[in-house]
């Protein structure tokens, strides 16, 4: 039995190929998300003072473009409404960028409360598993989650200046390796 050149197998090991002729560069990619992730961790107030930036450049530009949408709304009706909240964009995104300080502070409070309501979620779920194999383990992630919540908000505002920072350089680090183990294995499965 053949394999025709358009069927889905044939797809898939193209792609494979595609991988494995480019695994030098996840290996590269994986290395400067580490290298990267822990110059974030050494310098954690500028990697958190520069994601707030990062953000308010981010809504100034969803302001700039909700505003050209609104001159493309037919009815002055929708028209005023799109334009308004471009403008409401475009004022947040300055004061983001005018008041990083508050901006951390805001965001730090957002993710504690996030974070502890996702933990109170999971263990609601877990809860309602609770019979199903690895029940209990969605239920620890739950509290872990929880936990963290509060401790972020429990230490707000104080550690506004680096949790988005340190966020940004444990990410940049789990995607390095995530992405460096990748490439690295694409060089063992060769057929």
């Amino acid at each position: 039995m053949s394999v025709s050149a358009n069927s889905p197998s044939s797809a898939a090991v193209d792609a494979l190929a595609s991988l494995r002729a480019n695994r030098g560069w996840f290996i590269a990619l994986g290395l400067a998300f580490i290298v990267l992730g822990f110059i974030a961790l050494a310098h954690v107030l500028t990697a958190s003072v520069v994601t707030a930036l990062y953000v308010g450049v981010l809504v100034i530009i969803g302001g700039i473009v909700q505003i050209f949408h609104a001159f493309k709304v037919k009815g002055w009706g929708r028209f005023l409404f799109w334009l308004l909240a471009g403008v409401l964009y475009l004022a947040t995104g300055a004061l983001m960028i005018s008041q990083p300080l508050l901006t951390l502070a805001l965001l730090t409070l957002f993710i504690g409360i996030a974070i502890g309501v996702d933990g109170v979620f999971k263990i609601i779920a877990g809860l309602g598993a609770r019979g199903e194999s690895g029940w209990f383990f969605i239920v620890l992630s739950g509290a872990i989650s929880l936990l963290l919540g509060v401790l972020i908000v429990s230490r707000w505002p104080e550690n506004s200046l680096y949790i988005l920072g340190l966020f940004l350089g444990l990410d940049l680090i789990f995607n390095g390796v995530g992405t460096l183990l990748f490439g690295l294995a694409l060089k063992k499965n060769r057929a």
